[in-house]
């Protein structure tokens, strides 16, 4: 803020800045918006970033976000075993759901494999998917990721390695343009590409 400034707004301007897609002016609404809530409602948003912060994990076998042990699709019985949907990122998982379509398990790799980025194979949960291979449950696995170029490459990385266990391994149909992030793609968009996946 060029000229006048009143310090605490500026830093709580700054904190919104560095939220993914958040630019100034939308910075300045957000945080003239919570200096007019009551202290009460100041206090509960804060204690639900607190709270979001100390009680979210990874769920120990599928890297979703979890506040159990087990997520909710992993600890549901009724979930089908026998299918794995790879994807990049906890809102892809969202995305799915509201498809009512998916029964399967997913398993989240919380990025893509990007070079240019400094993200290596081993930086996302590559390793915890293959040891996921090791009960012979899993026949399939579903390359769910982002048709961009390292969504593309991370799935044919991943699908040669899974190819030498034994299991078959599809990508999701381009009913999703090339370029678009899942987490924005309707369910009838997302319920097409499902049922259009191809093996790789």
């Amino acid at each position: 803020m060029a000229g006048y400034q009143v310090a605490s707004l500026a830093r709580l301007i700054e904190q919104f800045e560095r939220m993914p897609g958040v630019g100034h002016k939308s910075a300045q609404r957000m945080a003239f918006h919570v200096l007019h809530l009551s202290d009460a409602e100041a206090k509960r948003f804060a204690e639900a970033i607190l709270d979001a912060r100390q009680n979210i994990r990874r769920c120990s076998r599928c890297c979703n976000l979890s506040e159990a042990e087990l997520c909710p699709i992993c600890g549901n019985p009724g979930r089908d075993e026998s299918v794995i949907c790879v994807v990049e990122d906890p809102r892809d998982v969202i995305a799915f759901e509201r498809t009512h379509e998916y029964e399967g398990l997913y398993h989240v790799l919380h990025g893509v494999i990007s070079p240019m980025n400094g993200v290596g194979p081993e930086d996302i949960t590559i390793q915890e998917l293959l040891s996921r291979m090791a009960d012979g449950k899993v026949q399939e696995v579903i390359m769910a990721t982002n048709p961009t170029v390292e969504g593309e490459a991370t799935a044919m990385y991943i699908s040669r390695l899974l190819k030498p266990m034994g299991v078959k391994v599809s990508r999701l149909a381009y009913g999703v343009p090339v370029g678009a992030d899942l987490e924005y793609a309707d369910e009838v968009t997302l319920t097409r590409a499902l049922e259009g996946r191809r093996t790789l």
